[in-house]
């Protein structure tokens, strides 16, 4: 019974937000604010499956106008769990096939998020120029899982370059983010589901990173994850 009312409550919710968002993003189309806004009421979802997230490390990025924030990606919980995390004139990189999800999918795009064919090599690194454009002409920031897929309880899995190769390509930072492990956690007959710990860590400046060190630049950013990640899971409060 919990578990229908709450699918309930749920589909309520995101309606609201569908509609709140889709009146924004075509009063604004495409505006790099929109994703902030937007992630900021899906968190507000959080309460509604028994979960209670915590953020850490807004002091962090306060002051960095454009970077890469790279975080760790578990399951569809994401949706509503991570979107407090992003920070103002961030819009994420999905790929293309995304927009053909009813609703969610044409409200990504709208919104400003970017879409790009990760089939297609050719026009994915089309897509990273484009991208790099963007950051350079109008301080956006750029939010990436570079695990290219959820990982669904089988740890931090390997990153891919793409999110390395823009911040060198653009000259921002990377950002790391660590999401405590959640997988399996949720279960929407149960009132209490725990908590997560979302943190934003230090940035990492690319300075040092010659475009032949790209995969340094990647081991490094995966290991603060990696580590952070476990510190995190024996800080959290379980249900």
């Amino acid at each position: 019974m919990l578990k229908l009312l709450r699918l309930f409550l749920l589909a309520l919710a995101m309606v609201v937000v569908f509609v709140l968002g889709s009146l924004v993003c075509l009063l604004r189309p495409r505006h790099p604010n929109n994703v902030h806004l937007l992630g900021r009421l899906f968190n507000k979802a959080c309460p509604l499956v028994g979960l209670k997230v915590r953020f850490r490390g807004y002091e962090h990025v306060k002051d960095l106008h454009s970077a890469v924030y790279i975080a760790n990606h578990q399951s569809n919980w994401d949706i509503i769990a991570l979107p407090g995390a992003v920070m103002p004139r961030t819009v994420a990189i999905g790929k293309n096939s995304l927009f053909w999800i009813p609703l969610f999918g044409q409200l990504f795009w709208l919104s400003g998020n970017l879409l790009i064919n990760r089939e297609n090599k050719a026009k994915a690194a089309s897509t990273i120029g484009t991208v790099v454009d963007k950051i350079r002409q109008r301080n956006m920031s750029i939010w990436m899982f570079p695990e290219g897929t959820r990982s669904k309880g089988k740890g931090l899995l390997p990153f891919k370059t793409g999110a390395f190769h823009i911040a060198l390509q653009a000259g921002v930072p990377i950002v790391p983010i660590a999401c405590s492990s959640y997988f399996g956690q949720v279960d929407l007959n149960r009132w209490d589901n725990g908590e997560l710990i979302v943190e934003i860590m230090p940035p990492i400046a690319i300075e040092g990173y010659a475009p032949n060190q790209i995969r340094d630049l990647l081991k490094h950013s995966r290991q603060l994850i990696a580590e952070r990640i476990t510190e995190l899971d024996s800080e959290v409060r379980r249900p």
